[in-house]
């Protein structure tokens, strides 16, 4: 399982790119799209809706099961990617490209607040077990 470098991770199995315009992507991690399975529903928050860090704001559906999605931090969905609401299995293929919504965070200073990709390892070695 790869893990970007350049990303952020939260707890929850989101991931967070800073972009050069101030936004935030955010989408889920290989590792749980791997733990989900094949995805046949993707819902992902409405654009111009306020978030909260740790809010439940999308679903993901698999064969096995449903998983919500949470909000790695604070701010304001400015995108939802309807790509991978049409074509699930995307996320899939390649859960670090096919991202999920854009955030225009409330303090970008929250993503200091996430794990780095070492950290996101350790989370992942340790559920492993």
């Amino acid at each position: 399982m790869t893990i970007p470098t350049n990303l952020k991770y939260a707890k929850s199995h989101e991931w967070a790119r800073l972009e050069a315009d101030g936004s935030v992507t955010v989408g889920i991690t290989d590792h749980a799209q791997d733990l989900l399975g094949d995805m046949v529903f993707v819902e992902n928050p409405a654009t111009g809706r306020k978030l909260a860090a740790g809010e439940e704001c999308a679903v993901v559906e698999s064969v096995k099961a449903a998983s919500d999605v949470y909000a790695p931090i604070a701010g304001e969905v400015i995108a939802a990617n309807a790509e991978v609401e049409g074509s699930p299995e995307k996320i899939n293929q390649d859960a670090y490209s096919a991202w999920m919504f854009k955030l225009k965070p409330d303090n970008p200073a929250d993503l200091d607040a996430l794990l780095d990709a070492a950290a996101y390892q350790a989370l992942v070695d340790s559920e492993a077990h």
